[in-house]
């Protein structure tokens, strides 16, 4: 088990940027696939995107939910435990609360339902 810290949220205008960052506890942070989710108000939560754990023959694997591919950029930095978010080109239905998750060992994360590990969330409102 982990424990999970996201920060970075906030208002912006669109075409704005926002860096969100998922801080971990733990010493394996390497080893789990990370997450990151959204949910607007009145709606279900979105797969945003994922980084899958590193394991030294996979390379970096990450996969992106179709709203937000070649806007958003995830990334980790394992030596800190924490796994960012870089959003660019906001609009404003990106506004949400944005979660992340995290999970021991490899997987493509695109899925609620593979994640044991949740942070509380942090907003994000874009202005039109």
């Amino acid at each position: 088990q982990v424990q999970l810290a996201e920060s970075g949220g906030g208002l912006v205008q669109a075409g704005g940027s926002l860096r969100l960052s998922c801080a971990a506890s733990g010493r394996t942070f390497s080893s789990y696939t990370v997450g990151w989710f959204r949910q607007a108000p009145g709606k279900g939560r979105e797969f945003v995107a994922s980084i899958r754990a590193s394991i030294s023959w996979s390379g970096t694997l990450t996969y992106y939910g179709d709203s937000v591919k070649g806007r958003f950029t995830i990334s980790r930095d394992n030596a800190k435990n924490t796994v960012h978010l870089q959003m660019n080109t906001l609009k404003p239905e990106d506004t949400a609360v944005y979660y992340c998750a995290a999970v021991l060992g490899g997987r493509l994360g695109n899925s609620m339902k593979e994640y044991d590990n949740w942070g509380q969330g942090t907003q994000v409102t874009v202005s039109s």
